[in-house]
């Protein structure tokens, strides 16, 4: 803000300096010009005279009076500028009057039309401050809070049509992660409730199985009934374990990342044309070739903000895993389903491989050296299935192909 704020301070300053400066360059230039006028004047009269005429001053802007010294005794007397020329051995006086008030005017135009320019630029670069610099200033602090964790504070609406939906969107990603972290708050606290609830029960049949081997290693059992007895009970204590074991099992292998999908309806094209402005450059600049085959539009029903997402995490993987060559998608239709088929050059992931590639946290024998979770195509499954569609993948001579199967409304 105050680097822009001087700058306005400086072309300020600088329109002052070009005001000054043309003043002064026309005023002499005005001078220059009018002692050059009347000059000519003075000397086309002397030219009329030296030959004989009369002077005739009736076209002349400059040259008042012509009078000569035998018909003025008060030759040298006059209210004008003057100019006195010997002609033919007789003294001539050429009065003239330079038009001050014409300059003045010309002078007053350039200036009028100079100011109107620079007060223009001036409101612009103020319009621009309080539209543009001062909003993007204030802007430029919220991502910072972000990283803080400062999540509670709502970011103001700007009116502004440059930041509108910026704002509005940066707002929707600080609700966002304020409600992730709330749920992770949430998901922790059940855990750990969870943990020790089980941690509590355990105990209760690790003392029983405790007490029973405890019995039969001192061989206070003597009867073989009470010893069938304790090694009955043993098992069934162990079962009960086992169950707690499973409960907890079947908890850590819910659903962790609490997706959530939005049903609707909306045109393929967008859908398509979302993907292919996102990749199509970056692509380009990565040398790689992008192939979209011709479709017809059709409508598809699901939630446009997570098949945009699917989507996209394919064509990452294609990047990542791929060999840099090509990425081709093509498209096919199977009742009430289209299907888009994402093709990579170069698939290093073994067939037997394909099984698992839907899995959470997996991540294939090509992955050495890459950053990622596993969790990529999971997600996509899970989004998939939650819109009614599904997903498969297969290699088919050495290039790696994932279809996505979406459900049309």
């Amino acid at each position: 803000m105050k680097k822009y704020d001087r700058i306005i301070l400086i072309f300020a300053f600088i329109i002052i300096l070009m005001l000054t400066a043309v003043n002064v360059i026309f005023s002499g230039a005005q001078k220059n010009s009018a002692h050059r006028e009347y000059r000519v004047e003075i000397n086309r009269l002397a030219d009329e005279i030296e030959r004989g005429n009369e002077p005739d001053i009736s076209q002349c802007s400059y040259v008042v009076a012509v009078v000569s010294v035998d018909n003025n005794s008060t030759f040298y007397n006059s209210n004008y500028d003057y100019v006195i020329k010997n002609i033919n051995g007789k003294l001539y006086r050429f009065d003239y009057i330079i038009n001050d008030e014409a300059d003045l005017n010309g002078r007053i135009k350039i200036n009028i039309i100079m100011i109107i320019v620079s007060i223009v630029m001036l409101v612009i670069l103020l319009y621009i401050r309080k539209q543009i610099i001062k909003p993007f200033y204030v802007l430029s602090e919220i991502p910072a809070e972000l990283a803080r964790g400062n999540l509670t504070v709502p970011i103001k609406e700007n009116k502004s049509k440059f930041f509108g939906r910026f704002t509005w969107g940066l707002d929707m990603l600080r609700e966002k992660l304020e409600d992730d972290k709330r749920k992770e708050l949430s998901l922790q606290k059940e855990k750990q409730t969870l943990l020790l609830s089980i941690s509590h029960d355990v105990k209760t049949p690790l003392s029983a199985i405790k007490l029973y081997s405890s019995a039969l290693s001192k061989g206070i059992y003597s009867d073989e009934d009470k010893k069938k007895e304790a090694a009955y009970g043993i098992s069934e204590k162990v079962d009960e374990i086992e169950k707690y074991v499973t409960d907890l099992t079947e908890s850590a292998s819910d659903d962790f990342l609490n997706l959530e999908v939005k049903k609707g309806d909306f045109y393929f094209s967008k859908l398509m044309d979302e993907i292919k402005d996102y990749y199509k450059d970056r692509l380009s600049l990565n040398k790689s070739d992008l192939v979209i085959e011709k479709y017809n539009d059709c409508i598809i029903s699901g939630d446009f903000d997570r098949s945009v997402e699917v989507l996209q995490n394919i064509f990452e993987n294609a990047i990542k895993y791929g060999n840099g060559k090509s990425i081709s998608v093509s498209f096919g239709d199977e009742e009430d389903c289209r299907l888009v088929t994402v093709k990579n050059s170069g698939c290093g992931l073994p067939e037997s491989e394909l099984v698992h590639v839907f899995d959470s946290f997996w991540r294939g024998s090509n992955s050495d050296g890459r950053e990622g979770s596993g969790l990529g195509l999971y997600i996509c499954k899970k989004l998939m299935h939650m819109m009614d569609g599904d997903i498969y993948a297969r290699v088919d001579n050495g290039d790696m192909m994932v279809t996505v199967v979406f459900k049309r409304g």
